[in-house]
């Protein structure tokens, strides 16, 4: 029997030491593109700082739309855009319809609306499209004659008219929607409501009676979220009218992306409802906005979410030809574009004439250059103070800021209310923010 030393010196370990250097082939990186070599600042900027989608995201995203929790598009605004997964996601995904202020929703947005069918009371029964839906609290319990167009009840209105020999009818309203699985059409009856409706107008006015009885149901009913084919109220049925519904970003389509339109406020020339983006925070600098086109311009539909790491191809981005045209102070943000109409039809009443309110005339003369002096009220304080909205009395009497003098406005003496809208506060914070320039 051999030695331990002995079997070391034999076969079973010969003498000199294992290698271990790997014999593995080597990859070249397929999805590598040629970095841009031209003499544009802007271009080198943005492609030495967004390099990919993923520093894009840590970079300009999560900074400018996700900054605090609960706030904008960290949880409370659709889409969630906190992680860099859920940015990747809005490719292709639909558009805000931003329920509850319906004024905001773009017409490129809507989708075909859910149908009703009618069975009963005379009505025909063909699908009629629900262009939208509102329920009008109140007493209706019994109408003696045809309902007024603001009665209480339940109010649809529809892409096209109702058939029925009578004003009115008990009839059983079929709600249902349509869906396409593995090419094949489908439709789900998904709710039903009976009761006594009218065919109010040119035959697309609906109203339902709501007796007490029924007002849970009816709640359960629009609960449900009925898709609406005129969401903005408008008359205008924005899936008939587009090719398809816009998306939040559409690859290789910069220009038709929803999300690029809200930082823009305009889409191929159409303005786009609702305040500009970011809110609260500076809008993108040209190099940010030539990363994000060139992101969009260059993804495919078949990337998934490891398109994040995915190099941005800057040297064959159609932008990189011309990025200062992505300046987003164009259209749109001005005061002649947008504000100045805001204050006029809603502050005008009080600040205009012989007399005008506080000395403020927002209808004659340069109402421009009176807003960028002192306030009456707080002189420390200009009206409007640009770049800074804090500084700003005028903002400050629109949001109601415990610091100001007397009533916030607007004012309605009348009674003793009044305030723009949301979105209309969010269009002259977004003015002021960005400078407050006059116009173009």
């Amino acid at each position: 029997m051999c030695t331990l030393g002995a079997c070391r010196q034999g076969g079973l370990y010969p003498d000199g030491e294992i290698s271990n250097d790997a014999n593995r082939p080597e990859y070249g990186d397929p999805d590598a593109v040629e970095p841009y070599d031209g003499d544009n600042e802007i271009v080198l900027e943005a492609q030495e700082n967004f390099p990919t989608a993923l520093d894009f995201h840590q970079k300009v995203i999560w900074r400018t739309c996700t900054p605090f929790d609960g706030v904008c598009h960290n949880s409370k605004e659709y889409p969630d855009l906190r992680t860099p997964a859920g940015f990747i996601s809005t490719f292709g995904a639909p558009c805000n319809l931003q329920f509850g202020e319906f004024q905001s929703v773009y017409d490129g947005c809507e989708r075909t609306g859910d149908r009703i069918v009618l069975g009963g009371g005379g009505f025909g029964e063909g699908e009629l499209e629900i262009g939208y839906i509102e329920y009008l609290p109140g007493e209706s319990n019994g109408f003696d004659s045809t309902p007024a167009d603001d009665a209480p009840g339940l109010h649809i209105h529809l892409a096209t008219p109702a058939q029925n020999d009578r004003p009115e009818g008990y009839a059983t309203a079929d709600f249902s929607r349509k869906f396409i699985t593995d090419g094949v059409v489908e439709e789900l009856v998904y709710a039903s409501l009976s009761t006594r409706w009218w065919v109010l107008g040119d035959g697309t006015h609906l109203v339902g009676e709501v007796p007490d009885y029924r007002v849970e149901k009816v709640q359960d009913l629009l609960a449900i979220g009925i898709v609406e084919g005129d969401a903005n109220h408008n008359g205008i049925f924005g899936a008939t009218v587009y090719e398809r519904p816009a998306t939040l970003l559409e690859p290789g389509d910069p220009e038709s992306s929803y999300l690029i339109a809200r930082l823009r406020g305009e889409m191929h020339g159409e303005e786009v409802p609702g305040s500009r983006m970011p809110l609260a925070n500076k809008p993108f600098s040209i190099p940010e906005m030539l990363a994000l086109f060139c992101l969009v311009e260059g993804y495919s539909e078949e990337a998934s979410t490891t398109g994040l790491t995915l190099p941005i191809d800057y040297r064959n981005c159609s932008y990189s030809d011309d990025p200062e045209g992505l300046n987003l102070l164009g259209a749109g943000v001005t005061w002649e574009g947008r504000v100045r109409k805001i204050l006029e039809f809603n502050c005008g009443g009080c600040h205009s004439g012989t007399e005008p309110a506080d000395g403020l005339n927002l209808l004659e003369g340069d109402v421009y250059e009176r807003l960028l002096e002192k306030s009456a009220h707080v002189p420390e304080l200009a009206l409007i103070e640009p770049g800074d909205e804090t500084a700003s009395y005028l903002y400050l009497k629109l949001i109601g800021d415990d610091s100001i003098v007397g009533q916030p406005m607007p004012y309605n003496p009348i009674t003793g209310e009044g305030t723009l809208t949301q979105a209309e506060i969010d269009d002259v914070l977004t003015w002021i923010i960005n400078g407050a320039v006059e116009d173009e």
